[in-house]
């Protein structure tokens, strides 16, 4: 059974210092007795949940309360997960209000957990019997006794530490509501400013997020030491420990990597579960993925000189997670508009031959007055100028939309895409591929059977693509889960992936976190997550998994190349999408520098081309040819 906490203060009344200063401290969430404006304010102003224990016109993020204000709250609309039952000598009253409200929890004092657990052992509850707490000893004896949550105030990172172990690793913090929360529950229920404090306190599962400030794109070290993959607690044990003990690992866990060890590959819920994993789980799942990539490519690391060439920073879409097209100006990041002319864009592909570059990447904005005449006219210079040049281009928004604006079909548009001289797409203008989560990330961009059509089309007329994952905004496991499937159902359907490449979110200049409308990027270990996973489902289909320097920094990518990653991506040049987002980790990488970093992880370098082939020429490594549809 795993056990929650939730660092927690009373208060009669809070400001934003006070509440400033408490979470500095770790707390999460402040208790006021009869919630005002004044107090709400003060309190998420200062980055803590609000928690009412009286009903009151101001709304907190949940309520505990008595057994009649439970059964008013229910009654009013107000789901369960926001809601605390008080306990009470009255069992029957107790019954039902948890019985009519749902709730979440039932708070009780410590001599009482052993009566409110047989509460909460009824059929048809939910529900969790929550106690203070003020010792490791009292937090045991309440756990023994059938508590599942535990209310600290003030514990040190030792205490924490002390009571893990205790419980063999079966401990998560959750914040002001339970972890099954989702992100469309709480932005259903939440005001602006309540929802952005949320999401600025949880992880994609809604956990409490480590508090170590690292973040994609931040010029920051990886949070973790050499010896280990998960960053989900702070202290010397934790980090010292090499390998998971067996009773951190949940039976589904070690049941999935053992099939998948064997060649057996999991499931959409099996990879979900996977997604879900937490702490010690997560060494574990990076343990089987890094047996696979030894067995499926073995210690080639492969990285291709390319230069990224954005023609245009304007665009008349409205995605949420761009700061490209429409970046803050307080961020000096993103310049001037400006649309780079055809000649231009020749100028910097010669450019790019010269200082060895075997790839062109073109992508940009949607201009408003880009038709699909103007993707073709840019293939035909830059192949005219540079025959050679490999041109990976065009992401299917853009396909869809040259298609739309030239009045033919997607099929016909890449027909003249790839006459033109098109050699590859890359997988970009995915995001998510679950439209729960588009519709509010990109609601005006294509969806995900649009993408999917674009990309089937071209692997059927001979082009390949690589795909991608962009995680850590709105998303959650259950989402990444169907990207995945959406992406094995293409490869077993045309074998015409290259490689996929996860890209964590980078927040900091993004519009939509900055209206607090998303998380600030995702955890760490949710990095290695999506990168040990992709090794794991992608088995036998996708045999090429790449870390993102631009993304993590090149120590971050390196550290991953332990974790099933085999490719370190592209020198790019000029790199400027992720720079326009915050991201500190520069535009352009030199191959020494792969070279060196690889070396020193022990694995070969290797320069490749596009398709995965050593620039010298032979055999494409880890790369399957294309099926045609109807193909065996």
């Amino acid at each position: 059974m795993t056990i929650s906490f939730l660092q927690l203060r009373p208060a009669e009344a809070v400001n934003e210092l006070w509440a400033t200063t408490r979470r500095k401290e770790g707390t999460t969430t402040v208790e006021v007795p009869t919630l005002t404006a004044e107090d709400r304010a003060g309190s998420l102003a200062g980055g803590l949940l609000p928690v009412a224990t009286a009903i009151a016109p101001v709304a907190p993020a949940a309520w505990v309360v008595p057994p009649e204000d439970a059964v008013a709250l229910a009654a009013a609309g107000e789901p369960g997960w926001r809601i605390t039952v008080v306990d009470d000598p009255r069992r029957d009253v107790v019954v039902d209000a948890v019985a009519r409200s749902a709730a979440a929890y039932l708070r009780t004092r410590r001599s009482t957990v052993e009566a409110a657990a047989s509460i909460a052992s009824l059929p048809g509850l939910s529900l969790v019997v929550s106690v203070f707490v003020d010792s490791v000893g009292e937090a045991i004896a309440a756990v023994a006794a059938g508590a599942g949550d535990l209310l600290v105030r003030g514990w040190t990172t030792d205490m924490v530490a002390q009571l893990r172990d205790a419980l063999d690793g079966n401990l998560v913090e959750r914040v002001a509501v339970p972890p099954q929360v989702t992100v469309d529950e709480a932005r259903a229920r939440f005001d602006g400013d309540l929802f952005a404090v949320y999401l600025d306190q949880v992880d994609a599962t809604g956990h409490a997020r480590p508090r170590d400030g690292w973040a994609p794109g931040k010029d920051l070290p990886v949070p973790v030491p050499q010896a280990r993959f998960s960053a989900a607690w702070p202290d010397p044990t934790w980090r010292r420990r090499t390998s998971p003990l067996p009773a951190e690992v949940r039976p589904r866990v070690r049941a999935i990597l053992r099939r998948s060890a064997a060649g057996i590959p999991p499931d959409r819920d099996d990879v979900q579960a996977l997604f879900e994993a937490r702490g010690a789980e997560i060494d574990a799942i990076v343990e089987v993925a890094d047996e696979l990539r030894r067995a499926m490519v073995g210690d080639t690391v492969t990285y291709v000189v390319n230069r990224n060439i954005n023609y245009t920073n304007q665009c008349y879409f409205r995605c949420g997670f761009c700061a490209f097209s429409k970046g803050p100006r307080s961020l000096n990041l993103r310049g001037e508009p400006y649309l780079l002319s055809i000649p231009q864009v020749v100028e910097r592909t010669v450019d790019a031959h010269r200082r060895g570059a075997t790839e062109v990447c073109l992508q940009g904005g949607i201009h408003p007055e880009f038709t699909g005449d103007f993707y073709v006219h840019v293939l035909e210079a830059i192949k005219e100028a540079v025959p050679e040049m490999h041109v990976h281009g065009f992401t299917p928004l853009e396909v869809w939309q040259g298609a739309e604006t030239s009045g033919t079909s997607v099929a016909a548009f890449l027909e003249r895409l790839r006459d033109a001289g098109l050699g590859t797409l890359p997988g970009t203008a995915a995001e998510i591929l679950d439209d729960r989560i588009r519709r509010h990330l990109c609601p005006d961009k294509i969806r995900t059977a649009q993408w999917a059509e674009v990309m089937i089309t071209a692997h059927e007329l001979g082009l390949r693509s690589t795909a991608t994952m962009m995680f850590g905004h709105i998303d959650d496991p259950g989402s990444w889960a169907e990207h995945f499937e959406v992406l094995r159902a293409i490869q077993r359907r045309t074998g015409g992936i290259t490689e996929f490449v996860p890209l964590p979110f980078v927040h900091m200049g993004a519009p939509i976190y900055l209206r607090g409308r998303a998380r600030p990027g995702p955890t760490w270990d949710e990095v290695v997550l999506v990168h040990a996973v992709a090794r794991i489902a992608f088995a036998g289909l996708i045999d090429n998994i790449q870390a993102s320097w631009v993304k993590l920094g090149l120590d971050g990518g390196i550290r991953l190349l332990d974790a099933g990653c085999n490719d370190l991506g592209g020198t790019l040049m000029d790199e400027t999408i992720s720079r326009s987002a915050g991201a500190a980790h520069g535009t352009t990488m030199d191959p020494s520098d792969f070279q060196t970093a690889i070396v020193a992880a022990g694995r070969r370098p290797m320069q490749r081309t596009t398709l995965y082939a050593p620039v010298d020429g032979g055999v494409p490594l880890h790369l399957k040819a294309p099926r045609r549809q109807g193909a065996p």
